[in-house]
């Protein structure tokens, strides 16, 4: 089984294109990521077994693309985080109370270490097992469950402290 280029296109351009700004934090380097990943998808003459396998090798390919560019010589000594709000106010219906309560989350995601953001992003926004997470990271469960452990003590202490001083 395999979509076609602008079905797999529109049901998950936003999963990949967040996958590779979690890991990259760079609106620009993760439509580049997202651009090549969908490229190497249609070419790729892998036979899917489901469209979650299929959602799954797209998130597979874009977050070893995205550690890729992470380590790359031109890309190591460079450290920005752009304005995430702005990019979230674009994609956003309505500000609400939750809506910031949601945004400072995702801010606090943003500061994690790289394996625990991935690992958080990949359980909680886009709904994988820790199994699934595992296959995908190419690592251990165990490893996995630690990154998510420690990913939600670093959380944890971070909003209780933006939100004790509100």
């Amino acid at each position: 089984m395999k979509l076609g280029l602008e079905q797999a296109l529109k049901k998950y351009q936003s999963n990949v294109y967040k996958a590779a700004f979690y890991i990259c934090k760079n609106p620009e380097d993760a439509e580049d990521i997202a651009q090549e990943v969908f490229l190497a998808y249609h070419n790729t003459k892998t036979e899917f077994a489901s469209e979650d396998h299929i959602r799954s090798w797209l998130l597979k390919v874009a977050v070893n693309k995205a550690r890729n560019l992470n380590k790359s010589f031109w890309h190591k000594g460079r450290i920005d985080l752009p304005d995430f709000t702005e990019w979230l106010e674009a994609h956003s219906q309505e500000r609400t109370e939750y809506y910031e309560d949601t945004l400072e989350i995702i801010k606090s995601v943003m500061f994690l270490p790289e394996k625990c953001r991935i690992a958080v992003h990949l359980f909680y926004y886009e709904d994988y097992s820790v199994k699934e997470i595992a296959n995908i990271m190419e690592i251990k469960e165990s490893t996995v469950k630690a990154q998510l452990h420690r990913g939600r003590t670093l959380l944890r202490g971070m909003l209780k402290e933006k939100w004790e001083n509100e």
